[in-house]
């Protein structure tokens, strides 16, 4: 498993040789995307594992690490971004009330998707492999071995945006969110309407939310 710190990257940009300063920064932007992502991932298994071992915790309890998981995976993802590449063609005839509705609805379906499937994963090893950039667009490579020594490759897709990376994307064993939900989002609003996608979304959203409750409504 690769881990560099910050503090490595300062002490090695020490003995470089003057006029070589843009090396360290390009090292340790490296190290800022593959931790981004290894750091987050880690933070969130640790909080989902702590549920299990405490599943008879109070509701506020178990309430707080949930809000705690969403907010790691809202500054780990450009969750705009990727509704924009989702929704595609269609992005552009929405307007700015519809975008942001659109934005909180996916949201809200990706984070839980994403969850579940780290938690999935949990207590099984998770080796980050390495990353390609392309100026501002990177590829984190990570491989996940189950306890059957199944290999399944989890890909994170970032760009650098507003001074940090950021995903955009996620590819497991090659099939990326993105390029799946773009293609049921498009065929729902074609065969129906963007209404239809959108009421489909927010009532997966209610029912998301009250099955979280405990099947409790407001």
């Amino acid at each position: 498993m690769l881990n560099y710190g910050a503090g490595g990257s300062r002490l090695w940009a020490r003995h470089l040789p003057h006029g070589s300063w843009w090396l360290a920064r390009s090292r340790r932007r490296r190290w800022d995307r593959e931790d981004t992502v290894e750091t987050a991932v880690t933070r969130v298994i640790t909080l989902l594992q702590d549920a299990d071992d405490a599943s008879t915790a109070p509701a506020k309890q178990q309430a707080d690490r949930r809000t705690e998981v969403r907010k790691i995976a809202r500054d780990l993802f450009d969750f705009e971004e990727v509704t924009r590449r989702t929704l595609s063609r269609h992005w552009a005839a929405r307007s700015p009330e519809e975008r942001a509705e659109f934005v909180t609805l996916f949201t809200d379906l990706l984070e839980r998707s994403y969850v579940n499937r780290v938690e999935a994963y949990a207590g099984e090893n998770i080796s980050y492999l390495g990353e390609a950039v392309d100026a501002g667009f990177a590829t984190v490579r990570s491989r996940v071995t189950t306890q059957r020594r199944t290999e399944i490759a989890l890909d994170y897709r970032l760009h650098f945006r507003d001074g940090r990376w950021r995903i955009y994307d996620l590819q497991i064993d090659g099939v990326s969110f993105v390029s799946t939900y773009r293609s049921q989002f498009d065929r729902i609003i074609q065969s129906e309407s963007y209404a239809a996608l959108l009421e489909r979304m927010r009532k997966k959203s209610f029912e998301a939310t009250v099955a979280e409750r405990g099947g409790k409504r407001l």
